[in-house]
């Protein structure tokens, strides 16, 4: 499989800068993974699609302020560093900017000197393995000084920082959303559980390496990040209990799905477990657990986009996204959303 048979014509002015006001009120495509057929619909109309017995799985990570800018101690040259993941306590994997000035050594001051870190190695990609120097709790210096991560396609400034998380966020660590959940409200959630459909928590930790580009011209060549993932003993013991009653498990995003992907056995049998994972999904691939997906529409050759490849087929996605292109809808993070699944079933 090559890269460019993943690629699709996006006008930049379907790129969302901005979130909507509600964020239920944003448009639905509904894709019939079997048959190719695809509805338009609002997002809050979901509930047509759902059925008692069913169960949903959301990731419940919460993004951080994972974006700081800092000067070098020695020269006052501005700075940019992104927390990818924590290492160790005080040690997290970074991206830099400028990268070729930020070598092992350089001392970094941020704000007014509160938190200032230091370059301990370069690792995969370019990433920095980066020390940090604080008084106090980290994550309480984080939120005073850093600014939420937003994708680089993005380019307007947040108005509110809540609105880059889920309602249902509750363990920090990632450095970008889980964009799919975007889509959900409390009282939408309720009424979901209120018609018999089970809401299931996972924990991924999202990395930026969703955002990097293939580069590669051969999909099989191309090596993913890894991200860390938990599964408690409830959300299993729920999961395999829809299965074995003939309901279905729906993944709300692509993190969710990689989760469950990951944990699974052959059998689809999913077990409390916590982990790294860099599974590769693409066309080919034979789900073990997902039966729909809830999902944002994705980057022109990216791994999402080979995901929801190989869970619909990749000439539904290509008609469907094209689809999406002459009726104007909404693409990435804060975009529209698509939910593949068996509209007969």
């Amino acid at each position: 499989m090559n890269v460019e048979d993943f690629d699709y014509d996006l006008p930049e002015e379907l790129i969302a800068q901005d979130p909507l006001e509600k964020r239920d009120a944003s448009r639905l495509m509904v894709l019939d993974k079997n048959t190719g057929e695809f509805f338009h619909r609002t997002f809050d109309d979901i509930k047509e699609y759902l059925h008692p017995g069913d169960c949903l799985v959301v990731n419940n990570t919460k993004v951080i302020p994972a974006r700081l800018y800092g000067t070098k101690k020695d020269t006052g040259a501005h700075v940019e560093i992104l927390l990818l993941k924590r290492v160790e306590a005080d040690v997290w994997e970074t991206l830099v900017r400028p990268g070729k000035k930020l070598r092992p050594g350089t001392e970094v001051v941020f704000g007014d000197g509160s938190l200032t870190a230091t370059i301990e190695d370069i690792v995969d990609d370019g990433d920095r393995l980066v020390r940090f120097h604080y008084e106090g709790i980290f994550e309480e210096v984080l939120d005073r000084l850093g600014e939420m991560p937003l994708p680089p396609y993005i380019h307007h400034k947040l108005k509110d920082r809540d609105r880059y998380n889920t309602v249902y966020a509750k363990y920090e660590g990632s450095a970008a959303a889980p964009t799919a959940g975007l889509h959900f409200t409390r009282e939408l959630l309720e009424e979901v559980k209120a018609m018999g459909v089970s809401v299931a928590e996972v924990t991924l930790h999202v990395g930026l390496g969703t955002f990097r580009p293939v580069k590669v011209e051969n999909v099989e060549d191309h090596h993913m990040h890894t991200e860390w993932y938990r599964i408690n003993q409830e959300t299993a013991d729920l999961i395999n209990r829809t299965k074995e009653n003939g309901g279905r498990v729906i993944a709300v995003g692509t993190t969710s799905t990689r989760t469950l992907e990951s944990a699974a056995d052959e059998n689809g049998h999913v077990p409390a477990k916590e982990d790294w994972t860099s599974i590769f999904i693409y066309p080919g691939y034979r789900f073990k657990v997902v039966d729909g997906l809830i999902t944002n529409f994705h980057l022109p050759k990216s791994t999402l986009i080979m995901l929801v490849s190989a869970l619909a087929g990749r000439e539904h996605i290509l008609a469907a996204y094209n689809e999406a292109v002459k009726e104007k809808y909404r693409f990435f993070s804060f975009g529209d959303a698509m939910f593949i699944t068996d509209t007969k079933g």
